[in-house]
């Protein structure tokens, strides 16, 4: 299957803080993979009874209190930002959790190349880049063939969890969905697991309305 030909990201502030670019330099070795062909996960995770991937961690404020408060789920994180990256680290190796790992690439190639089939208990796709222009909503990351990338890779009765604070692509997401035979969900209350981070908080103080989806593979 062809990945498409746009990215589903854009690289923003791509220069770190000093403490981020420490962090991602002495950190690397300890949670980072640098992957050759396809991952056994549970090498990586020996002791986690789950196996969770995040696409884009961002800044890593919430990925970091989720992985704390879940240390029997190993998490894959797979973010192409690099101070974000560092910053993930940074949080993990402060609150000690060894259940983490971190894929530098983008999803789509992660997904193609280096997932086993069955390999994970769920996706975790926390306010992807809504790309709310017309001309650019060919650029967002869920779509037909995405889903079709992904659903081999989650286990039967594995799901997909996505969170958005942009109504249009809330709607857009479930109508995606509810389309592929591949899933079956729709709009659950937001968990309690997640935490708010400092993005999701600045849209909160705007009046914009978080959506949390859950997706069932079928």
């Amino acid at each position: 299957m062809e990945r498409p030909d746009n990215r589903s990201y854009t690289l923003r502030g791509a220069r770190g803080t000093p403490a981020q670019d420490a962090a991602y330099a002495s950190l690397w070795e300890t949670y980072g993979i640098n992957p050759s062909g396809t991952l056994n996960l549970s090498d990586y995770f020996p002791n986690s009874k789950r196996i969770i991937m995040e696409i884009g961690s961002g800044m890593g404020e919430a990925t970091a209190g989720i992985i704390q408060n879940d240390p029997e789920t190993g998490f894959l994180a797979v973010e192409v930002h690099k101070p974000g990256i560092g910053a993930l680290m940074s949080f993990a190796n402060k609150n000690g959790s060894n259940n983490l790992r971190i894929i530098e690439e983008d999803a789509h190639l992660v997904l193609e190349h280096w997932i086993p089939d069955n390999s994970l208990d769920a996706v975790h796709l926390f306010f992807p880049d809504p790309w709310p222009k017309n001309r650019h909503k060919k650029r967002r990351i869920i779509q037909g063939p995405f889903l079709e990338l992904i659903a081999p890779k989650i286990k039967a009765g594995g799901y997909i969890h996505i969170a958005t604070d942009w109504v249009q692509y809330a709607e857009w997401i479930a109508e995606v969905l509810r389309q592929s035979p591949l899933f079956h969900g729709g709009e659950i209350e937001r968990p309690e697991f997640r935490p708010i981070s400092k993005f999701e908080g600045q849209g909160l103080r705007k009046g914009h309305k978080v959506t949390d989806l859950r997706f069932f593979k079928s």
